[in-house]
């Protein structure tokens, strides 16, 4: 994790909102599921990745938070703040964009999780013939790897490959997308190959990441709003472990998801009530589905086979 967030009041968001007035020449309002998220920035790059990433809201919509993306010759790098009371984050000197795009939903899950009882998911959600599957990890775990691996089957859709939404509903937990397009990495295709003509038509920031229409790889009718979750595969890499799956129990979950911050470095606000909000979530949710855990040391297309019978095996036994 390369960053931390200060938590700042309203004197001092109305101090830097005014500091920062002058440099903003771009602003975008953004429909993250049902949110609108406004973006106050100088940067044009950073504008057309975030217009590239998100949908389109009206510009009369009311915003119900705002991140300000600019620069500082005064500051540091990576220099972060939020104010919860507003729904107000300024990131100062930061170039990466993929920590725009996530802080930009961590923003909105903020709203959705305080007035909504709708939570964030740091992980990717597949359907699997009308099933819906959550990938689970830290980083280097493989999470975006399988994901894409399993978009290269013609009965799997995608809902999102790195976040979404989930809300219950009785015995039921939906989830939902957010993002129109996706932030790919540029070695995708040195692992997949079917996803090479993708990768070349891309255009990558000094990170290696860029943000590609996955509609022209695999078709229009594969992307979906929203899915019924069946299953949740956690992935781990741990050569020192010979077990390459097995089922957890609903507290054994918990316990992995409470120890490696529910897997999302993103989260805004990391208070006792929001601890318990996400672990309320989190133990229900695992109390409906089936949740496995998968050590992927083996080469992908291994993993990708073990993944596969976690997700055949939990979905017998639903």
């Amino acid at each position: 994790m390369g960053y931390s967030v200060k938590i700042i009041s309203m004197d001092e968001r109305d101090a830097m909102a005014e500091r920062y007035a002058a440099d903003v020449s771009h602003e975008v309002k953004s429909d993250i599921y049902g949110c609108c998220i406004k973006l106050l920035t100088g940067s044009a790059e950073v504008r057309d990745r975030w217009m590239e990433n998100f949908y389109f809201i009206s510009s009369s919509i009311r915003s119900h938070a705002r991140l300000y993306v600019v620069s500082d010759p005064d500051l540091g790098a990576d220099e972060i703040s939020y104010c919860p009371h507003s729904k107000t984050v300024f990131l100062v000197n930061v170039g990466y964009y993929g920590w725009i795009k996530s802080l930009a939903l961590s923003a909105a899950g903020d709203v959705l999780e305080d007035h909504h009882g709708i939570y964030s998911v740091h992980g990717a959600c597949l359907d699997l013939l009308g099933r819906g599957i959550c990938l689970l990890g830290g980083s280097g775990a493989g999470k975006t790897t399988h994901t894409y691996g399993f978009l290269r089957r013609p009965e799997t859709r995608a809902v999102s490959d790195d976040w979404f939404f989930a809300r219950i509903y009785g015995c039921d937990v939906l989830a939902y997308g957010s993002e129109k397009n996706f932030y790919i990495r540029a070695e995708l295709s040195e692992i997949w190959k079917e996803f090479s003509g993708l990768v070349e038509k891309a255009e990558f920031d000094d990170e290696g990441r860029g943000v590609v229409d996955l509609r022209f790889a695999i078709g229009k009718g594969r992307i979906l709003p929203l899915t019924t979750l069946a299953g949740v595969v956690i992935l781990k890499r741990d050569p020192d472990d010979e077990a390459v799956k097995r089922r957890l129990s609903p507290e054994e979950a918990l316990a992995i998801l409470e120890e490696n911050g529910y897997y999302n470095p993103h989260l805004l606000v990391k208070s006792g009530r929001k601890r318990r909000l996400r672990s309320g979530f989190f133990g229900s949710l695992f109390d409906r589905v089936p949740v496995y855990l998968v050590n992927t040391v083996r080469t992908p297309e291994e993993s990708q086979r073990t993944i596969q019978d976690a997700i055949s095996e939990g979905l017998r036994t639903r």
